[in-house]
């Protein structure tokens, strides 16, 4: 009876259109469409374009490198993690880094407890001022003597020597020539500094003719020079040198230009057991 009232709507729907194609060997490619930016990279879809702006960005991005490149930013992956290497631990750590920054912070703050003796150095000077004296001080042939708190550790001995050998080339090579200031001379607001290389060059040359070895006596230090012209120039590089060295690394109580004699040093005193030690310049 049903049918009687409802004519036509209970009939079965019709079936659908055969698909049509272009070819009997179609493929499934065939439903995909193909878009093509302005590049001219060719991205293959179907009828979304999600896929298509992922491509799109992924082009931008690497426009973005290149332009980054050229302005000389550095480029990450580019051989950079070689320098690893040299601390694996700072590797492992920079790894952690994007998946658990803090993780990472903490190791890295744990690092810096650590190894902080090897990073912040204490001074290990002295914070007396280094007391400085002149006695008949003969440029061309005089002793400079040196009194330390203590006994210096072959360490210290080994920055004098770097000290004073630095100062004799400076000076051998005519780097202290209090003749030929031109720049120290200039204003403090100078924003242009120029330079005379003629006047330089007619400048009167100064030398540091000759220094003897640091002989050691216990505290007591000395070192023959023959700076051969009288360059007050050079003593004040020096005095610079020792005052930092004094602050910062090894305790100077005094330095003494001048003079055959020095608190307790003894000509006699020449073996190690008493002390007494050569050090070449």
């Amino acid at each position: 009876m049903l049918p009687a009232l409802l004519p036509g709507c209970l009939a079965a729907p019709p079936p659908p259109p055969p698909l049509v194609t272009t070819s009997s060997t179609a493929s499934p490619s065939a439903h995909l469409r193909t878009l093509r930016l302005p590049s001219g990279l060719a991205v293959s879809r179907r009828a979304g374009f999600g896929e298509a702006a992922r491509a799109a960005a992924t082009e931008r991005g690497a426009i973005e490198e290149e332009e980054e490149e050229e302005e000389g930013f550095p480029e990450w992956g580019n051989g950079d993690e070689d320098e690893y290497d040299h601390d694996p631990e700072i590797g492992d750590i920079m790894g952690e880094y994007f998946d658990d920054p803090n993780k990472a912070q903490s190791r890295m703050e744990e690092r810096i407890k650590k190894k902080r003796h090897k990073i912040v150095q204490a001074k290990t000077g002295s914070p007396n001022p280094m007391k400085v004296v002149f006695n008949k001080f003969d440029f061309s042939n005089s002793y400079i003597w040196f009194e330390f708190y203590h006994a210096l550790l072959p360490k210290d001995v080994t920055l004098i020597c770097d000290a004073l050998r630095s100062w004799h080339i400076v000076g051998r090579l005519g780097g202290c020539n209090s003749m030929n200031m031109q720049l120290s001379q200039l204003p403090l607001d100078c924003q242009r500094p120029t330079y005379d290389a003629l006047e330089g060059a007619n400048t009167t040359p100064t030398s540091f003719y000759n220094i003897g070895d640091l002989e050691i006596q216990d505290n007591i230090a000395r070192v023959w020079v023959d700076i051969g012209i009288h360059e007050p120039l050079l003593l004040d590089i020096l005095l610079n040198a020792l005052t930092t060295i004094n602050s910062d690394h090894v305790g100077i109580k005094q330095v003494q230009f001048g003079g055959s004699e020095f608190q307790n040093w003894s000509e006699d005193l020449k073996t190690e057991e008493a002390g007494y030690s050569v050090h070449k310049i």
